[in-house]
């Protein structure tokens, strides 16, 4: 990003450049087209970073794993830091493109670098991703707003009195792209964030193209600048039907918060139309043949839903309604009174069509529980009032219903079979959206934005607890984890130093409930690969071979001279790990006797037989257990690594929902918190973050064999149903 310390100021580098040379000899009519368009795309700008904010926190919040969440923190980060500098960047090009009209030779000036790449050179991914994103970003603001621009281009070029192309205009949709790319030059965020940003620079600077190429060309008709070039009719036509569509359906208190009806939605819509030609005429009312038909207005619809709307069955009785049935007797009944038979208009019956194919998708959905699918199914005339009065409802996944939709569905994910969902609080909200819905919901949208504020309001502070209490699973899971296999590590040690020896039963009780104790601390504290590991292990070692008899000649010395140490290093030992000395003080007695014993003679020895020791061999591994649990068990099935089932624990990552089915009635949702790397256990937990279940690899990937665990697809909701739709209208249409 440039030096601050040399940059001018925007107002004064505009004062400047207005009264120096070559901008001097821009018209005034131009520079007031310039400095009108820069007001917007200022205003614009800050709209794109007020809502930046937000997108990535929710795309943190969706993030599979910590590592993708600090992405989006972090460029959440980077832009508060630099967004007045891009505003302010952006701005300079915007102004020096204008200055370079009177400059340059504008026929001989290369295309903006975005745009001036070859697809057959090989280039970086992330350059790759990114020039093929704007492109299609460009060629959408051109075949929406191209006439408008071309007409704006011809006026430029009749004032400078020289060749100007699209591509090269100021004000054209590659320039302010390429504004953009370079005033985010030095953004330290991947790619991915990149297109989200990209992104949301079309939706909030591009989308307003056709208003900047509208109000320069308006402000150089006024001074005379090709006024008779036929005005722009492809953008400005189509909102002004939009327009009267919305003036007959949309109250007066509504109209100006309709949706825009564009370009890119009527070509949705459209296609979404092709594939709905051979359902058409099923929602038709139950007349004679003869009867004249007579088309009812969106309005009149909108009432007969909201009629409708107030008779939605409570949930356990969703599975007798039928929404084209019911629209059907009533569309029946106001014919019957009219004597004409009034038939939905086309456009309006492909949406009704549309939606209740999306809510039968829906309501299949094995992914959704149950009791979830009876509260959704509520939803169907809402979101059809929605869908009839705004059809971006199908093409844009930010629609606040279309979103309210997918939360819902997400944070209900979890549920399981067994809950008790009448006393459950997110079951409790959600049936508040829904009655909130019913009643009040005539024809206004912006209430699904008022409820989606509030329920992410209320899910943020929900998944806030459960993540938490998940964090503290996976830590108490992380420290089991590392105790089990210091157990293991300490087994080792053990059945190295007794196995086949025979030793005082004594001795050996005290080094597998004692000593045994000391090396899982010093595991645990330091690693069996440090210093004090293996002075505890050694301590082990010689306290073992000072019971036992040798023949060597020199052993009683050896002997003599490491008794000292080997008591200080099993005081200190027990003494570090909070042994209690009166519990040990016996063994540190009889200890002492068997030291004595070996230094005397075998005919000393024989001669008093009431001291011998009781001698055991250590024949049978040692096998340590804890307070809580058994001996830890491995498992003795192994399988190939092209096994099925393991294929299906390998697509597990940490994040992922599943299903257990318990018994034939019952199932359990839980997500994978965890997949422990020291021991290989996958760690499940309920929606509260609460540990419910854990599994080893081999285990999981039997389940999955047996059918008795499935991954559950979290996909959005709504975005899921609608792909199924569209897949069988597809090959609904193929086998016509």
């Amino acid at each position: 990003m440039h030096n601050d310390g040399n940059v001018v100021p925007l107002h004064k580098a505009a004062t400047d450049q207005a009264t120096h040379s070559p901008l001097a000899r821009l018209p005034v009519t131009l520079l007031q087209v310039r400095d009108k368009a820069a007001q917007q795309l200022r205003l614009a700008l800050q709209a794109l970073f007020d809502n930046a904010d937000d997108t990535l926190f929710e795309m943190a919040d969706r993030a599979r794993n910590d590592v993708e969440q600090n992405i989006f923190f972090e460029a959440m980060r980077d832009l508060r830091l630099k967004r007045k500098s891009i505003e302010r960047v952006f701005l300079e090009h915007f102004f020096e493109a204008f200055v370079s009209l009177t400059q340059y030779d504008t026929t001989q000036a290369g295309l903006p670098q975005a745009l001036a790449f070859d697809a057959s050179v090989p280039q970086p991914n992330d350059d790759m991703e990114r020039n093929v994103a704007v492109q299609a970003m460009v060629s959408k603001v051109l075949n929406r707003d191209g006439f408008a621009l071309g007409q704006l281009t011809a006026r430029l070029n009749a004032m400078l009195g020289r060749e100007l192309v699209d591509q090269l205009n100021p004000m054209g949709p590659a320039m302010l792209c390429e504004y953009f790319l370079q005033a985010g030059r030095h953004l330290g965020v991947e790619i991915k964030v990149k297109l989200i940003i990209l992104k949301l620079f079309e939706r909030y600077v591009l989308s307003g193209a056709d208003q900047l190429y509208s109000e320069a060309n308006q402000l150089l008709i006024a001074t005379g600048v090709l006024p008779d070039l036929k005005p722009a009719p492809a953008r400005r036509a189509t909102d002004r039907a939009a327009a009267s569509v919305r003036e007959e359906t949309a109250p007066t208190g509504t109209r100006a918060s309709s949706a825009q009806i564009d370009d890119g939605v009527q070509e949705v819509f459209a296609a979404l139309q092709e594939l709905l030609l051979h359902v058409r005429g099923s929602v038709a009312p139950t007349l004679e043949a003869s009867a004249q038909t007579q088309p009812i207005s969106t309005r009149d619809l909108l009432r007969l839903l909201s009629h409708l709307q107030q008779y939605v069955p409570s949930p356990a009785a969703q599975d007798d309604f039928d929404l084209r049935n019911q629209l059907e007797q009533l569309l029946t009944r106001v014919s019957v009174k009219s004597g004409k038979s009034r038939v939905v208009g086309v456009a309006d019956e492909d949406v009704i069509n549309l939606i209740a194919m999306l809510f039968e998708s829906i309501l299949d959905d094995r992914n959704l529980p149950d009791s979830l699918k009876a509260l959704i199914g509520r939803l169907q005339i809402p979101m059809l009032k929605v869908a009839v009065l705004d059809k971006s409802f199908f093409s844009r996944s930010s629609h606040p219903a279309r979103r309210l939709l997918n939360e819902i569905a997400t944070a209900a994910l979890g549920w399981g079979g067994c809950d008790d969902h009448q006393r459950d609080s997110l079951y409790l909200r959600i049936e508040q959206v829904v009655q909130r819905l019913l009643n009040d919901f005539g024809d206004d949208p912006a209430i699904f934005s008022e409820l989606l504020a509030d329920f992410l309001a209320f899910t943020s502070d929900e998944r806030r607890r459960s993540e938490l209490l998940e964090q503290r699973t996976r830590d108490a899971e992380e420290g089991r984890a590392k105790t089990e296999l210091a157990r293991q590590r300490v087994e080792q040690a053990l059945n190295r130093a007794l196995l086949g020896k025979v030793l005082p039963q004594g001795v050996v009780a005290f080094v597998q409930e004692a000593w045994s104790k000391v090396l899982l601390l010093t595991c645990l504290k330091y690693g069996d690969q440090s210093a004090e590991w293996h002075a505890d292990v050694q301590t082990m070692e010689q306290l073992i071979w000072s019971v036992q008899r040798h023949d060597e000649p020199d052993a009683s010395l050896r002997l003599l001279a490491l008794v000292p140490g080997l008591l200080k290093s099993l005081r200190d030992g027990l003494s570090s790990s909070a042994f209690d000395p009166f519990a040990t003080g016996e063994f540190f007695s009889e200890l002492e006797t068997l030291h004595v014993q070996l230094f005397e003679s075998p005919g000393q020895k024989h001669e008093q037989p009431a001291d011998v020791p009781v001698m055991i061999e250590v024949r049978e591994e040692i096998v340590l257990r804890t307070a809580d649990e058994g001996p830890i068990e491995t498992p003795a099935i192994r399988l190939p690594p092209d096994d099925a089932g393991l294929l299906q624990v390998d697509q597990l990552r940490p994040g992922c929902w599943v299903e257990f089915q318990e018994d034939r009635e019952n199932t359990l949702r839980c997500k994978l918190a965890a997949i422990i790397d020291a021991t290989g256990k996958y760690i499940f937990v309920d929606r509260t973050g609460m540990k419910v279940l854990e599994r080893s690899r081999t285990g999981l990937a039997l389940e999955f064999r047996r059918g008795v665990v499935r991954a559950l697809d979290d996909t959005l909701l709504f975005d899921r149903a609608l792909e199924s739709v569209i897949g069988n209208l597809r090959r609904l249409n193929r086998g016509k």
